[in-house]
């Protein structure tokens, strides 16, 4: 918690020496202090002893009340935000650390928003805490930095959302490329990430969506449930099941997950790859089986396989790198940043787009494996929005 400031002492000192028409230097001689002492007092830079201020006041005929007065501590800068979490998820405690974006609110709410941080994100400066939540979800925070400078600093943050853990490197490529700019990550799985873009909770979400019935990655979730948006190149990846070292299990594809002794991990339902699993599935045959666990990451994932929690997940070979696990590939798929236009000449995602075009970043994703950025921060495709319905983005498809 923020402790409560303390009173403060006004001086008139200065106001009452310049009345009597008494020089800095001749007041300062006569109370036996040097002239630069006197200003530090004057401008309340320095609270003058008890002897001293009787010492002032006497040489200036007044009483030490005339002098000095106590003044009440000035009430601490507000600002007011909302809340990138959902209502679902109750109102932000007191004291939660928060970053700050600049970013309108379709709903016509406060176009600040506040991105709760980590407990444990020690690393990342915060821009303010809360003080509270009114009962509209809106948030009153305190800053940590004069306000003129947390708000210049939020209009340069842009809010990026998604689940590959790649994205953290492209954030770490894009601070060094342009430090004046930030990105706040966000995880979330591809179609939480877009429904936040289109709800007004971030600036662009990286995604891989695969939509079986057109055999086309992303342009048609991003179509239905965006307005006018680019879809940028991140990068490609094998997508198919993460296996235990060695595949002690022999899996070999989908029509083995459905055997009683291969345990399976599932994905939640709206990540890409759950909607690749289930499109696998159908295609062999069958339906999704009981799963032992639902992972929220692709390294979650792939950690429940490593620790004998189960014996396959869907997931990147990246992950099965990443962990040490066995690899069967199913499919090459796509992974897009979707900005829309109203952001597509924010700072941050400049600065995000300008890492992914440069050598630095396609060289260090290439090295982790099992990527491919040589389009990285290109053009894909224009998405406009069509004629069929709008995507509802908390049914799955």
């Amino acid at each position: 918690m923020i402790p409560d400031p303390l009173p403060t002492l006004e001086p008139r000192v200065r106001e009452r020496r310049q009345g009597l028409g008494v020089g800095a230097s001749d007041l300062a001689r006569q109370v036996g202090i040097s002239r630069q002492a006197l200003h530090k007092i004057e401008v309340g830079d320095s609270v003058p002893g008890t002897l001293l201020a009787f010492r002032l006041a006497a040489a200036l005929h007044c009483r030490v009340d005339d002098l000095f007065t106590l003044r009440g501590p000035a009430r601490p800068p507000t600002l007011r935000a909302r809340s990138d979490a959902p209502p679902s998820h109750g109102p932000l405690p007191p004291g939660t650390r928060v970053a700050l974006a600049h970013l309108s609110d379709p709903a016509g709410g406060e176009d600040l928003l506040a991105v709760p941080l980590p407990a444990g994100a020690f690393h990342v400066p915060a821009d303010a805490t809360v003080i509270a939540t009114a009962p509209d979800g809106t948030l009153s925070a305190q800053p940590l930095s004069p306000t003129h400078e947390v708000l210049a600093a939020a209009a340069r943050t842009a809010v990026l959302t998604g689940c590959d853990p790649a994205l953290d490197l492209l954030v770490t490529h894009a601070a060094r490329l342009d430090p004046s700019a930030r990105v706040i990550l966000r995880a979330a799985s591809s179609l939480p990430a877009l429904r936040a873009v289109a709800q007004g909770q971030a600036h662009a979400a990286g995604l891989h969506l695969w939509d079986a019935a057109s055999g086309t990655s992303n342009l048609p979730f991003t179509r239905r449930a965006l307005g006018p948006a680019t879809l940028f190149t991140l990068w490609t990846w094998e997508q198919g099941l993460l296996l235990a070292p060695g595949n002690p299990r022999g899996v070999r594809g989908p029509a083995d997950l459905g055997r009683a002794d291969v345990r399976l991990a599932t994905r939640e339902p709206g990540s890409g790859s759950r909607l690749l699993l289930d499109s696998w599935l159908r295609a062999a045959g069958l339906p999704h089986p009981p799963a032992v666990a639902v992972a929220r990451s692709p390294l979650e994932a792939a950690s429940l396989v490593a620790s004998g929690q189960a014996d396959a997940a869907p997931g990147p070979r990246s992950a099965a790198l990443a962990a040490g696990l066995a690899f069967v590939p199913l499919q090459t798929e796509r992974f897009d940043l979707a900005v829309p236009d109203e952001h597509a000449r924010h700072p941050g995602v400049l600065a995000l787009l300008g890492a992914a075009r440069s050598a630095a970043f396609r060289a260090d994703l290439h090295a982790l494996g099992g990527y491919d950025a040589a389009q990285a921060g290109e053009v894909w495709q224009r998405s406009l929005p069509g004629t069929d319905p709008p995507l509802s983005l908390e049914a799955q498809p």
